[in-house]
């Protein structure tokens, strides 16, 4: 009976936290900290407080961000796309927009202080993404059906 049980328990899919090691899992919920305490100090302001006839679009979509990273804080990698979201426009930001201006010369304020602030996202989130999880999770997986079963 033992060695069923065990059989049984052994042959269970693992819990996708299982997978990722209890440090891992600290440091990508610091990472969503980070975005948390970010957005409540720069965006959450823009949310509350702004002109009647502002468009808001950019401050929506990083508060709607800001919210997400809360969730992350409980939940981090179920949330992980929200990191992946971040790598990626942040790098397509740098290589598309940052470095060509970079190498014409740009050297205002405003970009400084964007370069700066972009910059970071990537050499912060590659090393924090369990990039091996998101491989089994996100390529190897397969894909939701995309048509009822029978049809």
């Amino acid at each position: 009976m033992n060695s069923i049980a065990a059989t049984a328990s052994s042959a269970a899919p693992a819990p996708a936290e299982s997978e990722v090691s209890l440090a891992r899992l600290y440091v990508l919920r610091a990472m969503y900290l980070v975005l948390v305490i970010g957005g409540a100090v720069f965006f959450l302001p823009q949310l509350i407080s702004h002109e009647p006839t502002a468009r808001g679009v950019i401050p929506s979509m990083l508060g709607a961000l800001w919210v997400l990273a809360c969730f992350g804080l409980r939940y981090p990698l179920q949330m992980l796309p929200i990191l992946l979201f971040e790598l990626v426009w942040k790098t397509i930001w740098l290589v598309d927009f940052g470095l060509p201006q970079k190498m014409a010369g740009v050297s205002t304020a405003q970009f400084k202080g964007d370069l700066q602030a972009i910059a970071l996202g990537p050499v912060l989130l590659i090393p924090i993404i369990p990039w091996g999880y998101v491989f089994r999770h996100y390529l190897k997986e397969p894909g939701a059906r995309w048509k009822r079963a029978g049809s």
